[in-house]
Parts: C-alpha cells; sequence; structure tokens
C-alpha cells in the first residue's frame, strides 16, 4: 500500500467526500434562499467514478471516509455508495454529516450498509429560531432523526453548531448541558468567512472562548484522535463531551490529515484555499489518479492563510461541510 504523505511528511488518511451540492434547507450563512441551480449529469461524479477514485485513494492510504454534501441524504442510490465504500477492507471509519431531516427515514438503512457514525449540523435548539436560520425547516424532524440514529447505533453522535453572534450565543450552556446524560459530543465550530459566510457582518463572529467564559466548570480531556481539529472538554461527571473547534482563533494544521473531494470531482488539499486538482478530468481521461494526487499534495501549504480581503470563493455547499 502506498502512504500518501504531503510535503512536510504528515500523513494524509481522511477523505471528506461530497456528493452533492444540493440541499433541503437554506441555511442563511450557507445556501442562497433561492437555492441553486442544479448541474448537468456530466458536471457532478457519477457513483461507479466516485468508486473508482476512492478505491484509488485507499489504496494510497485512505482509511477514513466523511460523506458530505449539501446534504448528502438527498442523493439518490447513497445507501448503495456507502455499502460500496464500506466493503472496502482498509475503511476503519465511515460516517456522514447531514442535517438530520432525513434521518429518521434513513438511519436503519444506512446502519445495516456499513456506516459507523453521524455529525448532525445544528445550529439552534429553538424550532422558532431553527425554522428562520434554515429557511423553514423543522427542528422535530432534527430531533427525531438524532435519537433514531442513536436508536440504531450510528454513534457516537456529533451535533456541529456554528456560533453565531446575536443568533445563537444565548444557547451555549443549553447545548452543553446535552452532553450532561447523553453520551454525545457537542462541537461548537467558529463561523469561517467562505462562500455566502464572507458576506456576513464581522460582527456575527465569536470566539469558542466565549464557551469557556459562559461554562467555566468545563474540564479539559485529552483528545481520542491527535488529528482531531476540536479541542475537548467535559463537565464533571458527563457522559459526553465539549469540543471546541477555532479555525479563525486558532489554527489547527500542524496535525491535519486532510484531503476534500468535491461533488463536481476537484481534489482540494484545504478547505481555505482555491487551488484545486480536476480529478474528473484525470478519471475521465483515463490518467494516473496516483501520480496526479501525489502531485498535488505535494503542495499542501503548512498552514492556512485566511486574509479578511480574499475569502475562499467556494460556498460550504459546493466544497462539502
Amino acid at each position: 500500500m502506498l502512504l500518501l504523505k504531503d510535503g512536510f511528511g504528515r500523513n494524509i488518511n481522511y477523505l471528506r467526500l461530497s456528493i452533492t451540492d444540493l440541499c433541503n434547507l437554506r441555511c442563511r450563512y450557507c445556501m442562497p434562499e433561492r437555492g441553486i441551480d442544479k448541474c448537468d449529469c456530466e458536471s457532478i461524479l457519477r457513483f461507479e467514478e466516485v468508486d473508482k477514485i476512492v478505491s484509488d485513494l485507499i489504496e494510497m492510504g485512505i482509511d477514513k471516509v466523511r460523506i458530505t454534501g449539501g446534504e448528502p441524504l438527498v442523493r439518490r442510490g447513497i445507501v448503495q455508495l456507502i455499502e460500496k465504500i464500506g466493503n472496502h477492507e482498509r475503511i476503519k471509519e465511515l460516517a456522514i454529516t447531514t442535517n438530520g431531516i432525513l434521518l429518521e427515514e434513513m438511519a436503519e438503512g444506512l446502519k445495516r450498509a456499513g456506516l459507523n457514525r453521524v455529525n448532525v449540523s445544528l445550529d439552534t435548539l429553538d424550532p422558532h429560531k431553527y425554522k428562520y436560520m434554515t429557511r423553514g425547516g423543522d427542528l422535530k424532524k432534527v430531533q427525531q432523526g438524532i435519537q433514531k440514529a442513536m436508536d440504531v447505533g450510528l454513534t457516537p453522535i456529533k451535533l456541529n453548531c456554528v456560533l453565531i453572534g446575536g443568533f445563537n450565543d444565548d444557547e451555549i450552556r443549553n447545548f452543553v448541558e446535552l452532553t450532561r446524560n447523553q453520551a454525545i459530543d457537542v462541537r461548537f465550530i467558529e463561523l469561517m468567512p467562505i462562500g455566502e459566510v464572507a458576506k456576513w457582518n464581522e460582527d456575527q463572529f465569536i470566539s469558542n472562548d466565549e464557551v469557556l467564559k459562559q461554562v467555566p466548570e468545563l474540564i479539559s480531556v485529552e483528545k481520542d484522535d491527535p488529528s482531531s481539529p476540536a479541542t475537548y472538554y467535559r463537565l464533571p461527571d458527563s457522559l459526553g463531551r465539549v469540543g471546541l473547534i477555532r479555525p479563525i482563533s486558532c489554527k489547527f494544521c500542524e496535525d491535519c490529515n486532510r484531503i476534500r473531494l468535491t461533488s463536481d470531482g476537484k481534489l482540494k488539499y484545504c478547505l481555505h484555499s482555491d487551488d484545486e486538482l480536476d480529478l474528473k478530468e484525470v478519471l475521465r481521461n483515463q490518467q494516473d489518479i496516483h501520480l496526479a494526487v501525489q502531485t498535488y499534495i505535494n503542495k499542501k501549504p503548512h498552514e492556512h492563510q485566511l486574509d479578511k480581503k480574499k475569502y475562499v470563493k467556494k460556498s460550504m455547499f459546493r466544497i462539502g461541510g
């Protein structure tokens, strides 16, 4: 087996795989209100092409895959794709990031197909605020989906909460309390200036230090995965953990082990860079995927540079959450 390394000797073993840029919600910091125009079929990787690329990347050392979108559960055939990827013996973890709207009806099939666990994006516990932020979403469906995922064993559940000033900073303790009696991780993520978000007022950015200020009884704990971008804390005697992901106030590039593949076949070595490799063209032109990927990964920078005057152009729904 080849080992995929960047120019700084970091092992690259984690693939964030986006399979669609479509979504069934219209979150204000992510998706335009009107949604997006559907791409023609030739622009999006077919599942057999996804399987070929993923298989080659597994040969190069990828052993952890997270499926993302848009909203990945809206893509027809997602369960079959998960089954294909899960059948690779070298895959140690296969997970998905979802908004949870379709999770209740799909959780059992996803588990049978080989999915290990889910991350659910959830920025508020207030149904009215949720409907506002998502432009019509139903919080109850998400809550039922989370419960179903727990019932079928898609655990540990991780809830990803983007902190937004003036919107959910008054709910920090409520989110933290979810971890007291449930074996779930709540992870607070700083608002990143990407795509639609770059247009938002900078006053809405909150450092994750606010979590520690509001809940000073949190105790620092060791992370179980050194490459995780989160630093973890725990309430005394709690079953779950609280994670802080600080891409803005505190970089975590030193241990970066991930690459991203967009739904239209672009490989990205860094979320905060517009530099891409068109793997779809490499594949369709029958070129050497291994050589193309390794040559590209050699250019991965030591750390990302966030310039307030020059943001990443693509929105998260096009890159993959």
